[in-house]
């Protein structure tokens, strides 16, 4: 079976806590040091309605095989990167929207972060993982910025380029950063002036910064990312690992398919849902969300929420058919 993991609460809009996304050093610390949650059973008097509510909303992440595939050439990268000295590998991760490319980041660099405080537990001023977007129409100065952000360096306007990046390497060689994420590179386009001095600058990072680099975004190998001869120095140095929707031709497939949605199922604590409904209607999930696991995450939490709502508590085929996915599922349903 497929491996789910759930978290608890680090965060809610309405207990006055600000939110911090994962691009900064605090919005990244408060995911990785979320605990996993244990989830009581469905009829446990501990569930209060907004506890329910908020489970659900946040719900489970399942552990895919592009997940997993990624975590070993990962694993793989970090030690072959080890003791390299000058450019090292690195990993692209690239897939259509909504396949769960940035979980996957987020999961492994949550997993590194742990595994390396427990290797080092007197060591509380290490920065393992880094983790940081592409701006879109990003130049040099604006990509080095979001490292300078992500790290609280403060970035005067009279700050050039090359001293925020000292800055960044500086900090970055400090804190011991062993891993670097870098999402939505498939923004830039290295057919422009900008784009191909942003790629520069990514690849002078690379170099001064002891660290594996992964990259992740949409259709990687079919954007501009890779063209050109700054683009095929990137595809010289860096695997690539297609994040895609999962099939459901062959058995093999279809196993996999009904373990995730089994596993989905079980992580459900709605009082009146008998498990083994869904995964009943494996085949219509599918073809409802295309094998997405963004789109399938999305239906299963909708459903439990409104089966919250209307008191039921329960899921069925009919309530599933009544929810409206996102635009890409609901067009790929579509009869031709």
């Amino acid at each position: 079976m497929a491996s789910v993991t759930a978290f608890a609460d680090f965060g809610d809009e309405e207990d006055g806590t600000a939110f911090q996304p994962i691009t900064t050093w605090q919005g990244w610390k408060a995911f990785a040091d979320t605990p996993r949650l244990e989830a009581p059973a469905a009829g446990d008097a501990a569930w209060t309605a907004q506890a329910l509510e908020d489970y659900h909303s946040r719900f489970v992440v399942l552990t895919t095989p592009s997940m997993k595939k990624v975590s070993l050439q990962l694993r793989r990268l970090l030690v072959l990167n080890r003791r390299q000295q000058g450019a090292r590998r690195g990993l692209i991760v690239s897939g259509p929207p909504t396949t769960g490319k940035t979980t996957t980041l987020m999961e492994l660099g949550r997993i590194f972060e742990h595994t390396d405080r427990r290797r080092h537990p007197r060591l509380k001023d290490r920065l393992p993982v880094a983790f940081v977007s592409v701006p879109p129409s990003a130049t040099p100065k604006m990509l080095v910025s979001e490292f300078a952000r992500f790290l609280g360096i403060p970035v005067h306007t009279r700050m050039n380029q090359a001293q925020i990046t000292d800055a960044v390497c500086h900090v970055l060689a400090e804190k011991a950063t062993q891993l670097v994420f870098v999402d939505d590179v498939h923004l830039l386009n290295t057919r422009t002036r900008a784009g191909a001095e942003t790629a520069d600058q990514m690849k002078h990072l690379g170099e001064r910064v002891a660290a594996t680099f992964v990259y992740a975004g949409v259709d990687v190998e079919h954007s501009p990312l890779l063209t050109g001869p700054r683009g095929a120095q990137i595809a010289g140095r860096f695997t690539l690992v297609r994040n895609t929707a999962l099939p459901y031709g062959t058995t093999e497939q279809r196993q996999v398919w009904h373990e995730l949605v089994g596993d989905m199922e079980e992580a459900l604590r709605l009082r009146h849902h008998r498990n083994g409904v869904l995964e009943q209607h494996a085949a219509y999930l599918h073809r409802r969300t295309g094998g997405v696991i963004g789109s399938l995450s999305h239906l299963i939490r909708t459903a439990a929420l409104i089966s919250l709502e209307d008191g039921s508590e329960k899921i069925t085929k009919k309530l599933l058919a009544d929810i409206q996915l996102d635009i890409r599922a609901e067009q790929q349903e579509r009869p031709r």
